[in-house]
Formats: structure tokens, sequence, C-alpha cells
């Protein structure tokens, strides 16, 4: 038998160690994938099953009921109400377009609100979005009958902001409107609530300044859906914080009285309770509905607004500032009592005009008001008695003193936009103007003209702290979800007594004294008479040629360039309860539009409803029958129209 040849045998060992290594190879490669096998289906099992669990199982955030808002007798002004709405989730319709297609086929869908909708999913695709809002109840049963039909849509039944009172507290408590890129900008961490299209936060008024207090925290559930996206079950659900409820210190039949009162003016008017601060009334006119904005307003709606020459959207009773005209002369008096530069029973001779500076500023009354004391200035509003006052006392005092009674501050309460004023200084137009003073601003500015501003609620804090000597404090927030806030009572001013007692008879004279600028308006009820200080403020400078000519009337001149018509007062005058103020913008007379209007609101205030005829003097009974009877007429015609509305 032959051998194999050296060259057979050395092949031979060279396949057999070549299998050995592919053997090897071999085993350790299903050894590997054994491992890995083993690592996937046991080590990492759970990761695994959670993966799969998250791809039938969604996390969703409900949202928590927003705060209710009640005035100080419990009534409701702002509110949650049912909302039937379809929604739908991108991610689980498929295609988006036919879904939409087959559900405008059992619902009657707003091309726009589509649109919209549209937008919201191509820009967070993680959130569901509404493709209809306020459905039938019949309509939403229909999407639900057919829900397999319509993967990624679902009825559901949230709750929508709704204000009952619509224009009466739409400066004072606001309105909420869907979160825009602009609030997102705003904030640092935004809450995942902001970022579900459409939900709605405060935009203005109490809603907005009180918005994370309102709004409350979001709840979570799981719920387990099937591949077409349809839900089959809730797993678990973890509640939210629903809002606080906020209770105001307004009082929704005052407040719909005043507004009721200032109906065709642009006008501004407060009430403020002198014991507590509580803000009773806080009325901008004309106001505008609320409800408006809660799902977006219209152009057309939004431009009517804007068009508006009497400006509805400002609150002009907290952010409106106006020269306060002579209102402000119990400032300039208390000033120069408290610094020792008169005494009540002083005289200043008024010629009806003083020369300051090579410049002659005039009184309202150009034969003048002869020897005037403290008494008579502030009875009769004499001009030139408080142009000397300002001389002997400086723009430095009589800015301390308005501030001490609440002028030129801002004060917290919680309404959007609130005002500062403007009480000026020498620093103060340095700083602002890059001038000097001058002695003619300090003349100016002790009437309440020139630089001088303040806004209705102002004034009226001013009222309270001259009737109470305290350092009344407004107060919006009566409580929330219970618990009482802190009353604006005030401390002690520090002023002295005799002096306020001067500006108070003073006051009172204006009002009860037959040579008094407001006695027209006076109320004759014993134990309700009320003291007060009328108000007219420049809009425009008279001219010399204006001067020679006479007295140009108000109502011959253009709306926009007429005079502010401007009262404060307290009452009763010997147990001071409530502070009025009221701005009636290029009024007129304040002796003649506004006092009346602060009078009728006094007394509405007072009696907690509306007063008997014999509150009024008798000249006037009649027309205020007439009066009443209207604004009784137009109430009823307005709830009726709010009911129908609602």
């Amino acid at each position: 038998m032959k051998r194999p040849g050296r060259d057979t045998i050395l092949s031979h060992k060279r396949i057999n160690r070549r299998g050995l290594i592919l053997g090897a190879g071999q085993a350790g490669f299903l050894g590997l994938l054994a491992w890995r096998m083993r690592h996937l289906q046991v080590d990492q099992a759970d990761q695994f099953r959670l993966l799969a669990d998250e791809n039938r199982i969604k996390i969703r955030l409900i949202p928590p009921a927003r705060g209710q808002i009640y005035d100080r007798n419990g009534r409701v002004v702002a509110e949650n109400v049912p909302s039937y709405r379809i929604m739908m989730e991108r991610d689980e319709a498929g295609d988006v377009d036919a879904v939409i297609a087959r559900l405008g086929r059992l619902v009657d869908l707003d091309p726009d609100e589509v649109e919209k909708a549209r937008e919201e999913m191509r820009r967070s695709g993680l959130h569901p979005v509404t493709i209809a809002d306020r459905v039938s109840w019949e309509e939403l049963s229909r999407v639900a009958v057919n829900a397999p039909a319509l993967p990624g849509v679902r009825p559901e039944v949230g709750l929508s902001r709704r204000y009952p009172m619509h224009e009466e507290y739409a400066h004072v408590v606001g309105y909420v409107g869907p979160v825009s890129d602009y609030d997102l900008e705003k904030m640092d961490a935004p809450d995942q609530l902001l970022l579900i299209p459409r939900f709605q936060i405060g935009k203005v008024g109490l809603e907005k300044q009180r918005e994370e207090m309102l709004r409350g925290k979001a709840g979570t559930k799981r719920v387990e859906q099937n591949a077409a996206g349809r839900v089959m079950r809730e797993l678990d659900r973890r509640a939210g914080v629903p809002g606080k409820d906020i209770q105001i210190a307004t009082d929704s039949a005052l407040q719909s009285y005043v507004h009721a009162r200032l109906s065709g003016e642009s006008a501004a008017a407060v009430v403020l309770d002198c014991q507590t601060g509580d803000i009773l009334a806080s009325v901008s006119a004309p106001g505008f509905d609320s409800n408006l904005f809660v799902r977006g307003i219209s152009v057309a709606d939004y431009r009517a607004l804007l068009d508006n020459k009497y400006r509805p959207l400002p609150n002009k009773a907290v952010q409106g500032v106006y020269p306060p005209g002579s209102t402000f002369k119990m400032v300039t008096a208390l000033a120069a009592l408290e610094d020792g530069q008169v005494l009540p029973d002083d005289t200043v001779y008024c010629p009806g005009h003083l020369e300051v500076s090579g410049r002659r500023f005039h009184c309202w009354k150009r034969a003048g008001h002869g020897n005037v004391d403290l008494m008579r200035s502030l009875r009769e509003s004499c001009d030139v008695y408080y142009y000397e006052l300002a001389l002997r006392t400086g723009i430095e005092k009589i800015t301390a003193m308005a501030k001490r009674l609440g002028l030129g501050v801002e004060h917290d309460i919680a309404m959007s936009s609130v005002s500062e004023g403007l009480m000026p200084t020498k620093a103060w137009k340095r700083a602002a103007r890059g001038e000097e003073w001058v002695i003619g601003d300090s003349v100016n500015s002790a009437i309440g003209q020139g630089f001088t501003l303040a806004s209705p609620l102002q004034l009226a804090v001013m009222a309270a702290r001259i009737a109470t000597g305290r350092e009344v404090k407004p107060r919006l927030i009566k409580s929330i979800d219970g618990v009482e806030a802190p009353t604006g009572h005030g401390d002690d001013l520090g002023l002295n007594e005799n002096n306020l007692r001067q500006i108070r008879r003073a006051m009172y004279a204006v009002s009860n004294n037959r040579r008094g600028t407001a006695y027209r308006s006076r109320i004759i009820e014993d134990g309700y008479r009320m003291a007060g200080k009328t108000g007219t403020s420049q809009v425009r400078n008279i001219t010399a040629a204006e001067r020679a000519a006479g007295v140009v009337r108000n109502s011959d001149l253009p709306w926009e360039r007429r005079d502010h018509a401007l009262f404060v007062d307290y009452a009763p005058a010997d147990a001071p309860r409530v502070a009025v103020s009221v701005v009636v913008e290029h009024g007129g007379g304040g002796s003649t539009v506004a006092a009346p209007i602060a009078r009728d609101i006094t007394l509405q205030a007072l009696y907690g409803g509306p007063p008997p005829l014999e509150a009024y003097p008798a000249r006037d009974r009649p027309r205020i029958q007439t009066q009443q009877k209207k604004l009784r007429e137009q109430q009823l015609s307005r709830s009726g129209k709010l009911d129908d509305r609602a």
C-alpha cells in the first residue's frame, strides 16, 4: 500500500487546524449570542417591559379647576362652566386630513378653528389640540359613538371661564385667554400646563395678578390605548390641586349701580370703606365684555374697542392719571398748616390773579374773591390763596404731604397697571426734563395743575386719609380660600388733629354752605351729609385772547379739548364710612358734572341700595326720581341681555 506523500499530510493538517479555528469562532459567536439574549431577556427585561408599556400607555395631564372669584357677599363674578369640545392627537390620528374629513361629516367644523388646530399640531405634536369647541351634547354623542372610525379623536367635557357680569367687572377681575408665545417668552421655566395648546391664563386684572394662585397644579392619569389609538381603559389617576378661590372686597350691587351711573361718559369712580380700606366699587367707563377675550377676540370686535374715542380698554380708575385740579388744594393747605406757614384765620387778598416773576397766574373767578381765609378758600375754591401758599411752603413739602396722603405712590392692589401718578420735585424735573425748577412750577402744582398727576384710586385714598387721619390702604382681596386678608385700616398719619379738623370743616362747607361750590349736589338727610371738594382740571392753555374775549364755555369746544371734571368726598361727615372719587374725562366743571355723580354714588353706598328721595334737595327730587327709574330700567334691560348672552 502506498503511503501518502508529505504534501498530502501537511494539507490535511492545515484543513483540520482551520476547521478547529472556524469551529471555535462559531462556538464563541453562539456563546456571545446566547449571553446577549440572556442579557436582553433577563437582565434588561424590566426596562424593555417599560418601553413596551409606554407604547400602549399614555400619561396625560389633567388641567386643574381654576379658582373662582366672588364679591364680598359671595356672588360669583368669575366662574368655571362645563364646555364640550372635540380633541385630536396628531400622533394617534395617522392621516390627519382623512380623520378631519370624517369628523366634518359628524360635526359642523369652523374652517378657521380647523386651520388653527392644524397649526397647533404642527408646532406641538405631543399634546392634544382642540379641533371643535363649544359643541352641543348631540354632536359630542355622535363623535363618541363613531370613535372607532376616528383614531386620535376624543370628546371631552372641560371647564371654561365665564364672567356672568360681563362689562361691570372687566377692569377689576380682567379676563383669561390662550397662552401666547409672548407669554412663554417671559417665563424662565414655564409650567407644562402652559404648553398645552389653547390653555388659558390670566391676561389682565386680578386674573393676571394672581395667576399662579388661581391656576392650581395639574393632575395626571395613565390610560391604555389599542393599536388604533383608542383609549381602552384608565389605569390610574393622580388628582391635581385646584386653584384657590378668591373673595374680593367689591359689592356687586354697588359696582353695577356705579357702572350704570357713569353710562355714556368716559369716566372712572372709586368707592372705599374708610375703616378697612376695602374697594367697595371700582369702575372704568365704558367697559367691555370680558367673555369676548376668553377664546380669543375677533379682529372686528377688537378694532371696535380700539377705535372707541372713550377708550374702553384701559382701567381709568387705577391706570388713568389726571391733573387733580382743585381737589389737590387740601394737600397744599395741609402742607402749609403743618409747616406753620399759615394759620386758619390768616387771609390772602385775591384780586383775580397773582403776579409771579413777571407772569400773571389767574384765579378761576376773574373779578377775584377779595380777602379769603382757609375756610373760604376751599369753600369757594380760590386759586390765588393757594398760589400764595405755594410761594411760602415750597414744592418739596407740598409733594411730601401729597405722598403722605396717598398721592404719587403705587398702591399694592391686585389689578393690572396700577399707576404711581406724579408728584413732582426739583430733582424730578432736573432728571426727567433736563431743566431747573422755577417758581411758576410750584404755583401751578399748588392747584393740581402743571406736572401733578393722580389716579381716581389715589384721590379716593386721599379723601379717606383726610377723613380718618389714618394711613388707610386700599384692599381688593378680602379673603383667599376663606382666610381673611389683612385690612387696610392703617396707622395714624401723625398729622396735627386741629389742622385736619380745619380741612374737614372747609370740605363740609363745600357741600353744605350756600356759597360752597358743591352746594347744589348736597345731601339733605341728617346723619348722611358729605364733605367734599370739586375740581376742574385744564387739558389746554387758555390764551390771552380767549381771556380778553371772555370765558370760553366747555360746550363750545371739541370734546377732547374740554376740561376734566373731578370730585372727592367722604360721608357721613361726622363719622366717615365711605370715601368716593369721580373723574369725568372732558366733562367740564367738577361742580356741575362730577359732584352730582359722586353724591348719587355716595348715597347708594351709604344706604346699600336706592336712597329715599328725602335725601336729595327738594328741587332735585323730580329729576332724581326720573333718573332712578331710568337707571333701574337700564339695569333690568342689561340683566336680560346678559342672561341671553350667557
